[in-house]
């Protein structure tokens, strides 16, 4: 079966989740418990993905509501995290450089 592409890898969650901003609980009233932020952050990956409204998004699939999400993503752009993050993804996804220093470049497609 193939992996769903908004479901993070626990080694790629192991380099982003330092990345991200916590926010501390108040003492006193407390409130709900926040939604954990592996399960925003795929959240927001279905949204980015299907292209869904962030108010469209199923709560059957666990990403907690797409307004939760939205605001998510809005503080963790504030802080510069989305920056960080998007870097961490991009080194996972490309090829290293050879020992010469060059990269192999992908072959174009070609045409039938």
């Amino acid at each position: 079966m193939r992996a769903k592409p908004w479901e993070v890898p626990d080694g790629l969650w192991e380099r982003i989740e330092p990345l991200l901003p916590k926010k501390p609980r108040r003492f006193r009233y407390p409130g709900c418990k926040p939604l954990d932020d592996r399960k925003v952050l795929q959240g927001i990956l279905f949204v980015l993905h299907t292209g869904i409204g962030w108010e469209h998004v199923p709560q059957e699939l666990g990403f907690g509501c797409g307004m939760t999400a939205w605001r998510r993503l809005r503080t963790w752009q504030q802080a510069g995290s989305v920056g960080s993050c998007t870097s961490c993804c991009w080194r996972s996804c490309t090829p290293p450089f050879s020992s010469s220093g060059s990269a192999r470049s992908p072959t174009p497609a070609t045409r039938r």
